[in-house]
């Protein structure tokens, strides 16, 4: 297979797993509505919580105003954004749970803002709260709450029942949810029934039948065993990339976490201390508990090749020619360069026996000795999906952008390196003076203009 189907297949098989995961979420950040957004949200349960607030402001610590209250939840401010998994990871006494109470109001906040669309659920009345709850904001429990004398699929309907909605409408919703989560063929039984997994499934279909933008999932799988657990976890997945709603999941686990999540707040003693994607936490700990929380955690499941990524050594335009390709060898002391189009597309290696024997015969294309052995991965892909094609040669992995186009390699020294739990940042690369050397994400750019300058001094062809 050359080179170019290879990473055609392989850039289909990232696509579809960027759209499982991601789904509507690609667009970044800053670019899209709040969904839903927390602004200095403070709860304290006891006897006078408005003095432990303004005490918590002053710089006072969760233990200085336990004898005016108990600090569940302080000085918190988030956004989530339209079709985004946002996950709030914590150890239990976090504040984890009361956070995800007062998103829909189950729980009053002592002080701050919850804003969803245009209302303020610190503020709205009972009446709306009530009717924010029906339509804007549902919510699946760690237990499943069926009604043990209702069928499954009027269990699923019981939250449009309430809202009032006629019988044959919900239960068609109903019905059409029970469909998206695999519950076919099982609208007529009783939960008892039904195993823990297809009661979890019920409580999630219970929660899309309301067809709400918000979905509220407080350790929704925590109760499952592992396989059962694994598998919700993708139908949330494939799920999400179809109905792309707005998820606020909460968890205690932190491979959970880094599966779901599109970011992650990691809480502790009623504050969020760092916020941010899988990799970030991962590699960017804001402080030691976050190192020490994440020092455990499966990196080739969350790193990804353009992250560890280094530049490659030599490369040569196909049109250069033998002479310059083996020089560039020589200069950087390998035994292979990467050959590119005139468009940067990676089109193979090349060796320096090969250029050694072949001129030796008379002229020769450089494009003619170039072989396609070397499998291509896409920038995204995760470290996991790396240990087979560095199996496969010697030779650094080569990493290639949505064009195709050559931005990195990946020795098997650094796969090596990025594997290794640190609190520090992942040395990758040797030390260096100058930043884009050392940081993998300067690559790209860098890479481009020293190919300009090479085209330029070799072919004369400035495009």
């Amino acid at each position: 297979m050359s080179c170019a189907a290879r990473f055609a297949c392989g850039a289909l098989r990232h696509a579809l797993h960027r759209a499982r995961r991601s789904g509507t979420r690609s667009i970044g950040w800053g670019r899209l509505v709040t969904a839903l957004r927390a602004e200095g949200v403070f709860k304290v349960f006891g006897r006078r919580p408005n003095e432990a607030v303004r005490r918590l402001r002053d710089g006072a610590s969760r233990e200085d105003v336990a004898g005016l209250g108990t600090a569940a939840v302080i000085d918190t401010t988030f956004e989530v954004t339209p079709g985004e998994i946002f996950v709030v990871m914590g150890l239990s006494g976090s504040g984890k749970s009361t956070l995800i109470r007062m998103l829909n109001g189950l729980v009053r906040p002592t002080a701050g803002s919850i804003i969803l669309g245009e209302h303020d659920l610190a503020k709205v009345s009972a009446a709306e709260l009530r009717d924010i709850r029906r339509k804007r904001v549902s919510m699946v429990f760690q237990h499943f709450a069926l009604l043990p004398h209702r069928s499954v699929l009027d269990n699923a309907a019981f939250p449009l029942e309430i809202s009032g909605v006629d019988k044959a409408e919900r239960r068609r919703r109903a019905a059409e949810a029970l469909g998206m989560v695999g519950l076919d063929g099982w609208e007529d039984s009783l939960p008892s029934q039904l195993s823990g997994g297809m009661r979890q499934r019920v409580g999630l279909a219970r929660a899309l039948a309301a067809d709400t933008d918000v979905l509220l999932m407080d350790e929704a799988f925590s109760a499952l065993d592992p396989l059962i657990r694994s598998e919700m976890q993708e139908q949330l997945l494939e799920l999400q990339q179809t109905l792309g709603k707005t998820i606020i999941f909460i968890t205690h686990d932190l491979n959970e976490a880094m599966h779901l999540g599109d970011r992650i707040a990691m809480m502790r003693d009623g504050r969020i201390v760092q916020i941010g994607t899988s990799e970030q936490i991962l590699t960017e700990p804001a402080d030691e508990y976050v190192a020490t929380f994440v020092a455990d955690v499966d990196r080739t499941r969350v790193l990804t090749a353009g992250s560890v990524m280094v530049r490659p050594k030599a490369v040569v335009f196909a049109a250069a020619g033998p002479h310059v390709a083996l020089r560039q060898m020589r200069d950087e002391q390998v035994s292979a360069a990467y050959v590119v189009d005139r468009n940067r597309k990676l089109l193979g290696v090349v060796r320096d026996q090969d250029i050694s024997a072949a001129v030796r015969l008379g002229p020769v294309a450089l494009v003619d000795l170039t072989r396609d052995e070397v499998s291509a991965v896409s920038t995204d892909a995760l470290l996991a999906e790396l240990f087979a094609p560095a199996a496969e040669t010697p030779l650094p992995v080569p990493v290639i952008d949505a064009r195709g186009r050559l931005v990195g390699v990946i020795p098997r020294v650094t796969l090596l390196d990025a594997m290794t739990p640190t609190t520090a940042e992942v040395a990758v690369v040797d030390p260096a003076t100058d930043p884009s050397d050392a940081y993998p994400i300067a690559v790209g750019p860098d890479l481009d203009t020293e190919l300009d300058d090479l085209r330029l001094t070799t072919t004369g062809d400035p495009r």
